[in-house]
């Protein structure tokens, strides 16, 4: 998978794309290409694509002796701002208070087959023979630094994973103000720059717009990923489909402040970077010290957003979230929220469950309410003590009720936050995050805990281990719901430290915790929650395989959540609840079936009052549950196709399918009247030797179906009574192919 020619040319390869760079003559890294497969090349392959002697004009030449040498026309790997290039560079040094110019020469590489999972801090990871790491060894002389530049690529996914280091290996300190992840050239800026953006409760819609000449970025500086916007982006060629067409994508494997974003220069060329927001960063490096960046990785297919996503799936499932949870079942949760907000005793709860455990869930989660004096969402938060008023006997003489009935425990935990009212706070005032003056904000009456300082964490992993383990939970809910304001920490300020070093430091703090609950309790399923979809991306992603997507339940509204969330994230990782109508953020009713078939697509969960429910919606519900069981391996793990154009906000459809078997959705939120006859969905992946079965009614050829496609339900139009399918608005109908 990684080939080195005559210690220059390093080009990473395997059936689906080649990774390219060089060694220029000023001995920094030259980027050549990234794309489809080359194949083998020869020496003078090699030479003709890396040939630059023209140098394009109005530029300022490298050095003296390169007459026809400017940074300002090459493509890099790492590129610094100021040393004849003018484009923002991956990486800002200080040392005292002179700006340093950087000039790292490559030194030596090495190969590694080993890319173990570690906790420690979100990263890919691989099995023996898997994937292949190229580290790049640079050095700047004359300033004593030593940069690392590390490339992964996996044998059967077009991702490369990127990191950079740096080391100080003289005796002056420096001061880091940018370190990107990682930077990829293009020669050609004629791409659409699709990002997923929007807000609480309408996470990651899709929204594209043209490259033009300057910078088109998206970030956070919010302290997390954030509902706005999202680490992944990608760059579409203008005749994009689903099926066909360049698209060029990255993603960080981090969960603090970012920035993504490409520079199109005067000549058209296009510069992608993504990384650690250098707006609010800045580390200190001493003597010896090591800074490494987050891992980030790049896609490449031409096959369109069905090829990007069967790439990013992958590549989360494979090499992101912990595979053990790909054979074990995720569990259809009850969740106490909607049904019981904070007025609730045990009895009520064991009520609710036993229900649940009638119509066949599996995992009773407790939400918010359960510890302090909790009753409503002003207090509490910090204090982790379960609640004598609500648990006379124990919470875990409750868990014990649960386990007897045959259901898992799941419990809500917001670990980051504290509230003024409690006995942390008051015992440790230094522990909350905010500057020295008289004036600081608060956010939903409550104060963000200081992660950057360890003994923050340590603290609530003991009290949460405490619960965990008396409880035996099975299931930890962890939220985040309010973002940092007056970053600073009085941990670093007694340590006499950079407070720009703040955010980062935060969120290896909340790597932290992860990391020692789930070494601590290997089985605990963690979803991961932040106000909703405000933290998901893959740093989350690595220690939690779920995460809830949005505080919006509405079932149209998660069309197009899903549609946005699933070019960058795969289906195992996007969790659903059917919960009550009017729904609670935009008071829209549809009906149960609307919302069960939307939800079932991913880890299947409820969220309302099952014993207000009549007997012929608790069957239903029951049925449905049963139907999902038998397949849910297919629609938690399959392989997910879009059916039907992205930029259609109306009608949806797409399709799970694994070995023999396919289902698929389709959603129509409003009916149109006397609407098209017959209309066709496209699908592939299809044996056209084969036969397949639709839902137990008819038998049609593999050939068949490819050539014309799976009709479309037909629609009530006034006339068909009879033979309509779907009526009315927010209409779904489910499909099953079964391959003879």
């Amino acid at each position: 998978m990684i080939d080195i020619n005559s210690k220059q040319y390093f080009h990473l390869n395997n059936e689906k794309i080649s990774y390219l760079f060089y060694v220029m003559k000023n001995g920094q890294l030259g980027h050549l290409y990234y794309g489809k497969d080359l194949g083998d090349l020869t020496e003078d392959d090699l030479r003709y694509i890396a040939c630059h002697n023209n140098k394009a004009s109005g530029t300022v030449k490298f050095a003296p002796e390169f007459s026809t040498f400017s940074l300002a026309d090459r493509m890099q790997e790492y590129p610094t701002y100021g040393t004849s290039d003018f484009r923002e560079g991956a990486i800002s040094l200080e040392q005292g208070k002179d700006i340093l110019y950087p000039d790292f020469k490559y030194q030596d590489y090495s190969v590694s087959n080993q890319r173990p999972r570690n906790l420690a801090k979100p990263g890919a990871y691989s099995e023996a023979g898997e994937s292949q790491t190229l580290t790049i060894r640079l050095l700047d002389q004359d300033h004593q630094l030593e940069l690392k530049l590390f490339y992964t690529i996996f044998k059967h996914n077009s991702a490369i994973v990127r990191n950079s280091q740096i080391r100080n290996i003289g005796n002056d300190d420096i001061k880091i103000q940018n370190l990107q992840s990682l930077t990829l050239e293009l020669p050609t800026s004629d791409y659409d720059f699709l990002q997923l953006s929007g807000a609480w409760i309408k996470e990651r819609h899709i929204k594209k717009r043209p490259l033009i000449q300057g910078i088109t970025k998206i970030e956070s500086l919010r302290g997390a990923s954030s509902h706005q916007e999202n680490p992944f982006i990608a760059l579409t060629a203008k005749n994009v489909s689903l099926n066909h067409g360049e698209i060029y994508a990255s993603n960080l494997i981090y969960s603090g402040n970012f920035v993504s974003q490409v520079e199109v220069d005067e000549w058209g060329t296009g510069r992608l970077m993504t990384g650690i927001n250098p707006a609010t960063f800045t580390w200190q490096l001493k003597k010896d010290e090591v800074f490494a960046s987050p891992e980030a990785v790049i896609f490449y297919t031409n096959h369109g957003y069905n090829g990007l996503m069967t790439q990013t799936h992958q590549f989360a499932k494979q090499h992101i979230i912990d595979r053990k949870w790909q054979t074990i079942k995720r569990p259809i949760v009850i969740n106490s929220w909607e049904a019981c907000v904070f007025d609730f005793d045990e009895a009520k709860l064991l009520k609710l469950a036993q229900e649940a455990k009638n119509l066949g869930m599996e995992c009773f989660v407790l939400d918010d309410g359960w510890f302090g004096h909790r009753d409503n969402d002003r207090t509490s938060l910090g204090d982790w003590s379960v609640d004598r008023k609500k648990f006379p006997q124990g919470l875990d003489h409750f868990s014990s009720a649960l386990h007897k009935m045959g259901m898992q425990f799941g419990l809500w935990f917001e670990p980051e936050m504290v509230f003024p009212n409690t006995a942390l706070f008051k015992r440790h005032p230094d522990w909350v995050v905010h500057h020295p003056y008289s004036r600081y904000s608060i956010g939903r009456g409550q104060y963000v805990l200081d992660f950057a300082n360890p003994e923050v964490v340590d603290d609530i992993y003991q009290q949460m281990a405490r619960i965990i383990s008396k409880c035996h939970v099975d299931y930890l809910k962890w939220d985040m719901n309010r973002n940092i304001t007056e970053a600073y920490s009085p941990y670093l300020k007694k340590l006499h430290l950079p407070q720009g070093e703040f955010f980062h430091r935060y969120i290896l703090g909340v790597y932290h915790l992860y990391e020692k609950l789930l070494t601590s309790f290997p089985h605990l399923l963690i979803e991961g929650c932040a106000s909703g979809g405000g933290r998901y991306d893959l740093g989350i992603m690595f220690y939690s395989p779920q995460i809830w997507p949005s505080d919006d339940s509405d079932a149209a509204e998660r069309l197009d959540i899903m549609s946005g969330t699933m070019l960058a994230y795969p289906l195992s990782a996007f969790s659903n609840h059917v919960s009550a109508v009017p729904n609670g953020h935009v008071r829209r009713i549809t009906s149960l079936k609307f919302r069960q078939d939307v939800a079932s697509f991913g880890p299947l969960g409820y969220e309302l009052d099952l014993n207000a429910l009549s007997f012929p919606q608790k069957q239903a519900i029951h049925d449905q549950i049963e139907w999902y069981k038998q397949r849910r391996d297919l629609l938690v793990n399959g392989s997910f196709r879009q059916l039907i154009p992205l930029d259609d906000h109306n009608k949806y459809a797409w399709s799970v399918s694994k070995s023999k078997e396919q289902i698929i959705g389709f959603f129509r939120k409003l009916a149109k009247p006397n609407d098209t006859l017959d209309q066709y969905l496209s699908l592939s992946d299809l044996n056209l030797k084969a036969h397949y079965t639709i839902n137990q009614q008819m038998t049609v050829s593999g050939k068949m179906l490819a050539s014309f496609g799976l009709r479309e339900p037909y629609q009530f139009n006034a006339s068909n009574a009879n033979t309509a399918q779907v009526a009315g608005d927010f209409q779904s109908y489910l499909f099953e192919l079964k391959q003879d």
